[in-house]
């Protein structure tokens, strides 16, 4: 056996569980290079993560944390959530809750760097760049991968983190329903007249939703989830139109707001009721895919980082394909251990 565990995809989830597990040889196979950490003066992308602080103590765990420069992280204080009635809010505030930050809001950019250079501290781990999975089988002994420069890996688990369209999921016979929301989020980052004061800000309009998150300095990261034709009517506006509209169904909270780089839409669909097609996966197959589950393309900064909730790593809104014998552990490949920072021990996956 080549290796105890494959993990097939390098974004966060895929990162996240390579660096994470401990006492075993893992290869990660990335089809893509990473991209080289942004400047500390560079525009945020607009691909953000609002992250918990359960979930920032796991990544401290994993020394992953304190590779992100604090220019690239901005703390949420407070919460503002306004009704669809538009009298109607809630109000959540950190210090009243005794902690530091509601959540911190981390650019997908910074966050992988940051993942890939603590993988370099990871003994055992291949690193496979540039290299995709095109076939798989499935026997007694664990899993055989072919690759796509011609070679193969075989290991005890094979582990699915290659995004919601994932091939890897298709190769293994596993079919997934999705069902389109009829919406798409629009995300953009605007410059902002006044001051955000690090609260988080969204509303609730009777179907849409719009989202401001605040970023470092005077600037927010936008997250509004429209009906498709309005989102791609929105997209093709100019600048200053967008601006405007923004500005109107916020109430100018922020006063006038300017475009700062490039718009993007990201359509939302539920993926559901995994279910496997053939009966020799039944037999030999073991469960879903570890991925953020059930929504396809959404925007990061709308959601919170679902690696874990809860104070729970690798176990809230997460499923992982697995592929071994389903009543016949692998021979040889022990525990899985990821840390769990809340109670200072570890969580052990048995397989």
């Amino acid at each position: 056996m080549d290796v105890d565990i494959a993990v097939i995809g390098a974004g966060l989830v895929g990162l996240c569980f390579a660096r994470a597990l401990r006492d075993l040889s893992v290869a990660l196979l990335a089809p893509e290079a990473p991209q080289p950490a942004p400047a500390s003066d560079a525009p945020f992308g607009a691909r953000i993560y609002a992250i918990s602080p359960g979930n920032v103590a796991f990544l401290r765990a994993l020394r992953v944390w304190q590779r992100i420069p604090e220019a690239r992280v901005a703390p949420v204080h407070s919460m503002q959530v306004h009704g669809d009635d538009g009298r109607a809010r809630l109000v959540f505030d950190a210090y009243r809750a005794g902690v530091d930050a509601l959540a911190w809001i981390v650019e997908d950019a910074a966050l992988q760097a940051a993942l890939w250079q603590a993988l370099e501290d990871r003994e055992h781990c291949e690193k496979r760049v540039g290299t995709q999975c095109t076939a798989l089988d499935v026997d007694e002994r664990g899993v055989r991968l072919r690759l796509g420069d011609g070679g193969t890996l075989a290991a005890h688990l094979v582990v699915g983190a290659d995004g919601a369209q994932s091939p890897l999921r298709a190769m293994a016979g596993i079919a997934v329903r999705a069902r389109p929301y009829g919406q798409s989020a629009v995300v953009a980052n605007f410059e902002c007249e006044r001051r955000h004061d690090n609260v988080a800000r969204q509303w609730f309009q009777g179907g849409p939703i719009l989202a401001l998150l605040p970023l470092p300095g005077e600037r927010v990261s936008m997250v509004w989830s429209l009906p498709e034709r309005r989102a791609e009517a929105l997209l093709g506006s100019t600048p200053e139109a967008l601006c405007r509209e923004v500005e109107q169904a916020s109430g100018s909270v922020l006063g006038t707001l300017s475009l700062v780089g490039t718009p993007r839409a990201f359509p939302l669909q539920r993926l559901a009721d995994i279910a496997f097609e053939t009966g020799r996966q039944r037999d030999q197959a073991v469960s879903g895919l570890a991925q953020p589950a059930d929504i396809d393309g959404r925007p990061v900064g709308q959601l919170a980082f679902e690696i874990g909730a809860r104070h729970q790593p690798l176990q809230v809104q997460v499923s992982m394909l697995v592929l071994a014998q389903q009543h016949q552990p692998a021979e040889g490949l022990g525990t899985l251990r990821v840390p769990n920072p809340q109670v200072g021990a570890e969580n052990r996956l048995h397989a």
